[in-house]
């Protein structure tokens, strides 16, 4: 943004604040920032982004700028320009909202640093907070802290902010131990085809859940003393199916063996972020996870979520296409070995640091630094596996990055049944 706009911008923020009668202290509460940072904002000192000032204008209920009307968004992009210097990845979306919902299994205070602030984490709190959940950035607006309530509120749950997310079918496994009934409204989020919640329903039946669908509402019920007394065979290995089975057996008085789990990023860190609540995860990185419950979890626990491999693919995407020298820092390597393989197949100028250990303790990171590079149509096809194999979500950058190689690439991208119409629109583009 220009100087001039920026400081455009400060004053309606300014005049925005002090209609409604609130110091900047105030404001900068309702941020989780600093009232420093907020002064800065209003003198127009301060780079300032479109996500921040929605925010703002949620804080104050006013309209700061208006972004258009309330339908899709459109974008124009100017390309043509080489990219360079350095960029570091940032924490995962996905592990991100896992540990969202794995918060409701604690009673103390849980603090997650360096959360991704994208619509889906702003959804889930918003429905957090209207069931009672005191979740508010610290630390300037990079961590969150989350403290739950003695008694759960589901009659008061944002069904908006519920239902515009589908990582809310995750409240299920938390949410079994925490009371006998509730109901929580359809999920929805986005458009890759149709979805069932039958996968997630196989083994939470296990653990005595029942639900009837009726209305756009899930009305669940929970049979306590059914207990799951044989390994648990999930029917799709499947990143949130293998996170709803964890949450419901982290508070699971035994032992719960779950067969066929995802081994996937988000689903590691989950692991990790149970053992430190005291919850004894076996196997992590296997498809057969052996959990040790506890009937009861009270600790103040601060945990560090790893980077996100799909973000750093589409670091390496952007530097591929555009033919430029880039370094990407903190890499999650192990999440994107068989890219990389690919990549290099392609002939791909990549090279790497040695290993070093995430925030987390656990995932292994490096730096990469991609060049200019001559690009070939690789022989095989691309083609998605779970994990170990090529991450579905990083299909699309394939099809970005084959479109720049010499050569026919074939891309079959069959997991959800409407989401390759993005080759039909790389297509109006004369790729």
């Amino acid at each position: 943004m220009s100087d001039d706009y920026l400081v455009r911008i400060g004053k309606l923020i300014r005049d925005a604040r002090q209609h409604r009668g609130w110091t900047q202290s105030q404001l900068a509460e309702a941020l989780g920032t600093s009232q420093s940072a907020v002064n800065r904002i209003e003198r127009g000192n301060q780079n300032i982004s479109l996500e921040m000032i929605a925010r703002i204008g949620e804080a104050l209920d006013s309209e700061i700028v208006s972004l258009g009307y309330a339908g899709p968004m459109h974008l124009r992009v100017v390309g043509g320009r080489r990219l360079s210097g350095a960029i570091d990845v940032k924490t995962s979306k996905n592990a991100c909202v896992a540990l969202l919902c794995a918060s409701l299994l604690n009673k103390g205070r849980t603090v997650l640093r360096r959360v991704a602030r994208i619509e889906e984490v702003y959804r889930l709190l918003e429905v957090l907070n209207s069931i009672g959940v005191r979740a508010r950035w610290i630390n300037d607006g990079t961590d969150l802290e989350i403290v739950p309530p003695a008694r759960l509120d589901m009659d008061a749950i944002d069904a908006d902010a519920a239902r515009r997310t589908r990582s809310i079918i995750m409240f299920l496994g938390p949410l079994l131990h925490r009371m006998d009934a509730f109901k929580l409204p359809y999920a929805g989020g986005c458009d890759l085809g149709t979805r069932t919640i039958e996968p997630h329903m196989i083994a939470l039946r296990r653990f005595g859940l029942d639900i009837a669908a009726t209305e756009g509402i899930y009305h669940a019920r929970v049979d306590h003393s059914v207990t799951p007394g044989r390994p648990i065979v999930l029917t799709e290995r499947g990143d949130t199916v293998t996170e709803n089975a964890l949450l419901a057996a982290a508070r699971h008085d035994g032992t719960t063996v779950i067969r066929n789990a995802s081994s996937n990023y988000m689903v590691q860190d989950l692991c990790f972020f149970l053992e430190a609540l005291g919850v004894r995860v076996d196997g992590v990185g296997t498809t057969t996870l052996t959990v040790h419950g506890v009937p009861d979890i009270d600790v103040d626990v601060d945990y560090s979520p790893s980077e996100d491999p799909v973000e750093a693919m589409s670091l390496l995407a952007a530097a591929v296409v555009t033919e430029s020298e880039l370094t990407i820092r903190r890499v999650p390597i192990e999440f994107l070995e068989i890219e990389l393989a690919v990549l290099e197949e392609m002939g791909v100028d990549c090279d790497r640091t040695a290993e070093y250990a995430a925030d987390n303790g656990r995932t292994r990171l490096v730096d990469l630094t991609v060049r200019p590079s001559k690009l070939e149509a690789p022989i095989d096809k691309i083609h998605p596996m779970p994990f170990p194999g090529l991450n579905i979500d990083n299909v699309p950058f394939f099809a970005a990055i084959a479109a720049s190689a010499h050569g026919q690439t074939l891309i079959h991208d069959w997991v959800y049944d409407n989401r390759a119409i993005y080759l039909t629109d790389l297509n109006r583009l004369g790729g």
